[in-house]
């Protein structure tokens, strides 16, 4: 048996383990074999020679561990619900132990022992600690020996529990599989990576991040083994980078003339800012290349990334290319049709819309067009992607909050050409540095950091509920001048479990507050068909709704100008990257924007920060750093939808060092054998085509 066929073992053969437990940890943990075993790593460790006082339990998310004296026992309850509660005493206080289980076993155990090792995590009742199915053990000698200084812990759940998978049930699988005759890691970096990087070895590092023989030693199992999974996820994407580069021709787009020119001397009203120039001059650089161009375009809310797109299609059209756009919802794709017809007028170029509502006579009359090429630019949504959508010469694709379709959809545009069409990807979501080196490394970004000039800062206010009745005067006052507002909530109807403003008792309460015919509400939320959704937003652009009362659904939205204020209610129940998506809401046009934060007055440490962020700054790349520091990348995932944050061991916020060192390594590698062809790199090449086979292709955008 080969190293890979012994970690491709199922689960069930290991022992100690059988088909019930097996299916229980596939079920429960994700672990169906030797290898998930064998990666499942402690989430913590517990310093053995390290004991607290009772004194010092403040916090129900730690372990602890403490020595103590059973001073009294008792058993309550009937006889089919019992309960065992002993009082644990040092010399600093005492604390109640609670057992629901196996109580008669634990009452045995407890009975002429005068002191134990008492090791849980407490929970906080009727305003006193306790430490329910806490575990005791007699004191350890004074020398403990050195492999059992370090405790690992693992998680579980109450299932694995109940089958007597606790922690240290698990514990003991991991190491019959460390003991395991067959146990043996190869190591998957190259020599000179590991004696420049002075990492220890592969196998000295599994066995040191589940049993560590000294606190030194756990710290440089868990900095190979972050290093080795940042490494691989970089030396992929940036192979898949250095490929498209050498393999993937581009359309070469040397020209510059008269469909750009005129638009720059006639047709724009306004300077474009050193941003944009700058971002320009960066496509323009991968459109003359002759390699294909795949570019992410980042910028906030506002910052003018249609009109880079727009002058991007106008390049394509001076060499005789079509060009398209594509958005994620027909609302949006007629917003940037309308824009795009506006900035164009006067100019000879045949641009058409094509969506899911297009007349079939329309639809007819667009297809032929397409494949004649008289259409030069097409606006749509994924019915861009349908077979007969057959482009004459497709040079340039453009895609709108791309994170919105999946892989399998984008590629479907460019499989209607030969050659492939260069791709722009743009998104308002602002990515980390160290969330964009992960997630889109294979991947050029250009990054919009400047507001066009005269586009006023939107006014952050943060209000308790208390004073809720002075934003509605001041929504009042607004309305009154001719604007319309947003008012947002979490849910859509009253929640047995949240204690939450709902939208559905929140828009009755509104009728009272804004009483037709004087106001006019409307309702939208996820659960509204698609043409219910459309038509009211619809309204709301034509100005007929004055409120719009919402859940996040409009948190990537149309462009609504005259709307001028942003309420949202449980402000803290959003993620900052929400928050932020809401309030670019507003701040379209060039009257002064509000966004109003209503919370309660008791906000946990971090609702805090993320209110105080939002009201201190408009910058979405700073509020996506806190928001990374805040959450971790997990939840930040709707970025792009596939599995490549589920980081079995690194943290891209906490290991940005370590991440930086993997991109230089792996970059370093590339550049002199991008094929991994030269030993001994061929480790490298190897361990790729093993990871090939157990994941998804993440990384690929085109």
């Amino acid at each position: 048996m080969n190293k890979h066929e012994f970690l491709e073992t199922p689960i069930e053969y290991l022992k100690g383990v059988g088909q019930i437990r097996a299916e229980l940890l596939r079920n429960e943990l994700s672990i169906s074999t030797f290898g998930d075993l064998l990666t499942f790593f402690p989430f913590r460790y517990v310093d053995r020679t390290r004991f607290q006082k009772i004194l010092e339990i403040k916090d129900e998310s730690t372990y602890y561990q403490i020595r103590a004296r059973i001073t009294h026992v008792q058993l309550v309850g009937s006889p089919h619900h019992q309960r065992l509660i002993a009082t644990a005493r040092d010399e600093s206080g005492e604390i109640e132990l609670v057992w629901f289980q196996g109580t008669n076993w634990i009452l045995d155990k407890l009975k002429g022992q005068p002191e134990y090792v008492i090791f849980g995590k407490p929970t906080l009742f009727n305003g006193r600690y306790n430490i329910p199915h806490p575990e005791l053990e007699l004191p350890a000698r004074e020398s403990l020996p050195v492999s059992e200084t370090i405790r690992p812990i693992y998680n579980s759940t109450e299932k694995l529990k109940s089958k007597g998978l606790d922690y240290k049930r698990i514990a003991r699988l991991v190491k019959t599989l460390l003991l395991h005759d067959h146990f043996s890691i190869a190591d998957n970096l190259t020599p000179d990576l590991i004696h420049r990087l002075h990492l220890i070895s592969r196998q000295e590092a599994y066995l040191n991040i589940h049993f560590p023989q000294s606190p030194e030693l756990l710290k440089k199992a868990q900095s190979r083994l972050k290093f080795e999974e940042l490494f691989f996820i970089q030396l992929r994407l940036v192979k898949q980078q250095f490929g498209r580069h050498r393999l993937k021709s581009g359309h070469r787009f040397v020209k510059v003339g008269d469909y750009v020119n005129c638009f720059y001397k006639n047709h724009l009203t306004f300077e474009l800012t050193q941003a944009q120039k700058r971002v320009i001059k960066e496509i323009r650089a991968d459109l003359g290349s002759g390699i294909q161009m795949n570019r992410l375009l980042q910028g906030d809310v506002g910052s003018g990334k249609t009109l880079v797109a727009l002058m991007t299609l106008l390049i394509a059209l001076d060499n005789h290319f079509q060009g398209c756009l594509m958005a994620p919802t027909e609302i949006l794709s007629r917003q940037h049709f309308n824009n795009v017809t506006r900035m164009l007028r006067g100019m000879d170029v045949n641009l058409r819309i094509l969506t899911g509502a297009t007349r079939p006579a329309e639809r007819r009359e667009i297809l032929e067009g397409l494949r004649k090429g008289s259409i030069q630019l097409l606006i749509g949504t994924h019915a861009l992607i349908e077979e007969d959508v057959q482009f004459h010469r497709l040079g340039l694709v453009v895609i709108d909050e791309q994170h919105r379709f999946g892989v399998a959809q984008r590629a479907k545009l460019w499989e209607k050409n030969r050659l492939t069409p260069h791709v722009l990807v743009m998104t308002a979501t602002p990515i980390p540095r160290t969330l964009a080196m992960t997630l889109y490394g294979d991947l050029e970004t250009s990054v919009l950091d400047e507001l066009p000039p005269g586009r006023k800062s939107i006014l952050t206010r943060h209000v308790y509920d208390q004073e809720q009745h002075k934003v509605y005067r001041f929504l009042q006052q607004k309305i009154a001048e001719g604007r319309q507002a947003y008012i947002v909530y979490p849910l859509i109807q009253e929640s047995e479990t949240l204690d939450l403003k709902n939208l559905r008792d929140g828009f009755e309460i509104l009728k009272t507050v804004f009483p037709a015919p004087g106001y006019r509400l409307a309702m939208l939320h996820g659960q509204m068909k698609n043409q219910e959704k459309e038509e009211t937003m619809e309204l709301f652009v034509k100005r007929e709704i004055d409120i719009l009362v919402a859940t996040t659904v409009i948190e990537v939205g149309v462009d609504v100008p005259n709307a001028s204020v942003m309420v949202i209610e449980n402000a803290e129940r959003f993620g900052l990257s929400q928050l932020h998506q809401l309030r670019g809401r507003v701040g379209r046009g060039g009257e002064q924007s509000y966004c109003i934060l209503l919370t309660k007055h008791d906000l946990s440490p971090d609702a805090r920060k993320r209110i105080s962020t939002m009201v201190r700054t408009s910058d979405g790349f700073e509020i996506a750093e806190t928001d990374l520091q805040l959450r971790g990348p997990g939840d930040l995932q709707g970025t792009q939808q596939s599995g490549i944050l589920n980081l079995r061991i690194a943290d891209i916020v906490k290991d940005e060092r370590i991440l930086k060192y993997a991109r230089n390594a792996a970059t370093e590698i590339l550049t002199k054998d991008p094929r991994l062809e030269i030993p001994p790199n061929d480790i490298l090449a190897h361990h790729l085509a093993l990871m090939e086979t157990q994941q998804q292709n993440w990384g690929l955008i085109s």
